[in-house]
């Protein structure tokens, strides 16, 4: 969806309510609909050459990033790139790990996502699990359990458009470190049950589905539970650890990328499609009208007030969907519980493809001392 100057002159011209209507709620669709991921569609890339263990590729600002990255194209096709080893004025060589799905040829064109891993943790990672369901108020919300020996378990959230592949790639440190994890989803995820009027309400509601999975966990031996979330997963994982029943029973919060600023996220959301400042606004007021956040109230989530564990809080600068500066005020807020992980150029939740090893490695080190 592109905004140009037709789409203003169209609004004025009809002068009344309903114009302006129309175009807020398109704009709030990109954060209000399952399966819609905020700042848009990537980009299309073309394949200029291939060659042994090389790909080269358009050049744009996400092609040069620094890390691992999925190419995904047409029904199903996959393959995995690493370091960048070369740069022209229009492409980028970059290093090809593996190609495992579909035939990548010059010529395709291609979209690079984080999904470095898809599948199951068995047929991605080899990790043995099972698939379970968590009961939740909507009703069964799928989920996959790797066991392990500590009483502490980690709950895995994935952020919109991702699913549950999201958190592949941290549960081999995860299983190392012998933590149970339970990767869920929630409503309005494929195979959950839909939000009763079809809309995301930005963690307001969704949170209900992960104090289910908390309370799940605890059923099932769990003694504490941390919670990881990327996206507005992690922001669904802060609502829950200020707001659940059994909050107390959370030793920790893990939050990649997460959207703290909501109205800035609409905003931002909007302006990736290429809507004006007057439209983006539009869309950010639209979106709280139909999604009923509390914005104080979320403000008092976002600033830490409710916090009562520690955190790792993981973010980029370079983010173009959730503000950095959401994530330094939180963190200059609850510094006696919020550590700042810094992941400079990287996409927003793409921080552990910037740097697989450094990020991994973070982890492993905020996650000890809680063991």
């Amino acid at each position: 969806m592109r905004w140009g100057t037709a789409a203003i002159v169209a609004a004025a011209a009809v002068g009344a309510g309903a114009a302006a209507l129309l175009l807020g709620r398109k704009v709030s669709d990109r954060v209000l609909r399952p399966g819609i991921a905020p700042g848009g569609g990537r980009p299309a890339l073309r394949v200029h050459a291939l060659a042994p263990g090389l790909v080269t590729l358009s050049r744009t600002p996400d092609s040069v990033r620094p890390g691992r990255y999925a190419l995904e194209w047409g029904e199903g096709g996959h393959a995995v790139v690493g370091e960048v080893v070369g740069t022209g004025v229009q492409t980028v060589t970059r290093r090809l790990e593996r190609a495992e799905l579909g035939t990548l040829v010059a010529g395709t064109e291609v979209r690079m996502t984080p999904r470095v891993y898809v599948g199951d943790p068995l047929g991605a990672l080899g990790i043995e699990y099972t698939d379970t369901t968590v009961t939740g108020e909507l009703g069964p919300l799928p989920a996959w359990y790797v066991p392990a020996v500590r009483g502490t378990w980690v709950i895995l959230v994935h952020g919109p458009a991702a699913d549950r592949t999201q958190a592949l790639p941290v549960l081999p440190l995860l299983r190392s470190l012998r933590l149970p994890t339970l990767t869920v989803t929630y409503r309005g995820d494929q195979g959950a049950p839909a939000s009763p009027d079809g809309l995301g309400h930005f963690g307001e509601t969704e949170w209900l589905d992960v104090e289910a999975a908390v309370r799940t966990a605890l059923a099932s031996g769990a003694g504490r539970v941390v919670l990881y979330g990327w996206s507005l997963g992690a922001t669904i994982a802060l609502q829950a650890a200020a707001r659940s029943d059994w909050r107390e029973s959370v030793s920790g919060l893990v939050l990649d990328s997460p959207m703290l600023d909501w109205p800035a996220t609409v905003r931002r959301v909007a302006s990736r499609t290429g809507a004006p400042a007057a439209v983006a606004e539009l869309g950010a007021l639209a979106a709280q009208g139909r999604s009923g956040v509390d914005l104080a109230d979320f403000a008092r989530l976002a600033d830490g007030s409710d916090l009562h564990v520690p955190v790792l809080l993981m973010h980029s600068p370079d983010d173009a969907v959730a503000p950095w500066a959401a994530a330094e005020r939180l963190a200059r807020r609850r510094e006696n519980l919020v550590s700042l992980y810094s992941v400079p150029e990287a996409g927003h939740a793409a921080l552990w493809n910037a740097d697989p090893d450094r990020y991994t490695e973070n982890l492993r080190r905020w996650l000890t001392p809680l063991l």
